[in-house]
């Protein structure tokens, strides 16, 4: 009688899923949740919101989710670049969304390319619709994590992917990329999807550029983003994208029917309606954001400058025990699997006291005398 290993897809077998640790902390800084939590009046109208609609939840929620794909694109639309509804697909965050681009553009046969350190979930998602996964490299001049034009395009021609991933900014090394890059990458995979992962854009120092820019005329570019960053929303599990009308209509061909529940609509309005104050909290995040680099590099470590809610740093002896030590003390950040290198959320100005205090009285002993 078979297992169910046994019967377990082959390309599944002896893989680990995602698993961020979820503890309970009093300084939980792993996951680039903002640390600040809904504000009162948007709590209100999203209590007012669900009520509406629960005497409702017998029938199926509105399938093409239009008023939610009205206000993403005017959302975006307050960038300077023009979106439309018709441009833009949402589901249960991004991580749904990025799914829904390998169901139909993905598959056995097909390839994706990304270029690591990147976002872990990129070929976990890609693993479950049975693409095959390329491993792309950065660049690591400066110890930046930078990602070239040249290098990007050079290994674009070499693998020949059926979609590419780019991060802008790159999780878990917060560096953005150029406009250049992005165009380079599109002209030279001819035949492939571009997704360019915004995740944390709203977080990108002055003058980092959006690679929104760039769609029109460019069918085959697509641009992720999420309400789980800046809008503190990580619980409300919305991600959308912008692409061409062709483009979403494409991933209506895969999406489970009704795959947005009225609720889930409803709550995102209602934190659409109040973009503002949802998205108040980030001037005082990347302050906190920056203050890790001044001071992590002031104990003598190598922070990497961040266009996102976090910062990478290395410069650690063993990034293992380091890890282990600030949970000691009650402090939880990511270990990303980079040799001698952590990576730390900005949160409250409370929580960032806690963390390099603690880094401060580890620092001595846990740095690399050799880094």
């Amino acid at each position: 009688m078979a297992t169910l290993t046994d019967l377990l897809r082959p390309d599944l077998r002896g893989r680990t899923p995602y698993g961020a640790p979820q503890l309970d902390v009093p300084v939980a800084l792993n996951t680039n949740e903002c640390s600040y939590p809904v504000p009162g009046e948007v709590v209100a109208e999203i209590t007012a919101a669900v009520a509406e609609v629960a005497a409702g939840l017998n029938r199926y929620p509105d399938r093409e989710f239009t008023a939610l794909r009205t206000e993403l694109a005017a959302y975006l639309s307050r960038s300077g670049t023009q979106v439309t509804p018709e441009q833009v697909w949402a589901g249960n965050g991004s991580n749904e969304v990025l799914l829904h681009i390998l169901q139909a553009f993905g598959g056995p046969g097909r390839t994706a390319l990304g270029f690591t350190p990147a976002y872990s979930m990129h070929p976990i998602i890609t693993a479950t619709t049975g693409t095959g996964w390329v491993d792309g490299l950065r660049g690591t001049e400066g110890g930046a994590f930078d990602l070239t034009a040249e290098s990007a395009v050079a290994q674009v021609r070499e693998h020949r992917p059926d979609v590419v991933f780019l991060c802008s900014p790159n999780n878990p090394t917060g560096t953005a990329l150029s406009l250049e890059t992005v165009e380079a990458v599109y002209d030279a995979a001819a035949d492939a999807v571009i997704v360019v992962d915004e995740a944390y854009a709203e977080y990108a120092r002055a003058g980092t550029p959006s690679a929104l820019t760039l769609l029109a005329g460019r069918e085959r570019l697509v641009v992720t983003r999420t309400m789980s960053k800046a809008f503190a929303f990580a619980g409300g599990r919305l991600g959308y994208l912008a692409a061409a009308p062709e483009f979403t209509d494409a991933l209506r061909l895969v999406r489970m029917p009704y795959h947005l529940s009225a609720p889930t609509q409803a709550i995102a309005l209602a934190a659409l309606r109040h973009a503002d104050t949802m998205l108040s909290t980030v001037d005082a995040i990347r302050a906190q954001r920056d203050r890790l680099v001044t001071e992590l590099t002031d104990l003598g470590l190598h922070p990497v400058p961040s266009d996102a809610n976090f910062v990478l740093f290395g410069g650690l002896r063993d990034a293992a025990a380091t890890w282990q030590a600030l949970l000691d003390r009650g402090i939880l950040i990511r270990d990303v699997g980079i040799p001698h290198h952590l990576r730390v959320t900005a949160g409250t100005p409370e929580e960032m006291d806690a963390f390099l205090t603690a880094m401060a009285d580890l620092a001595p002993t846990h740095k690399d005398a050799d880094a």
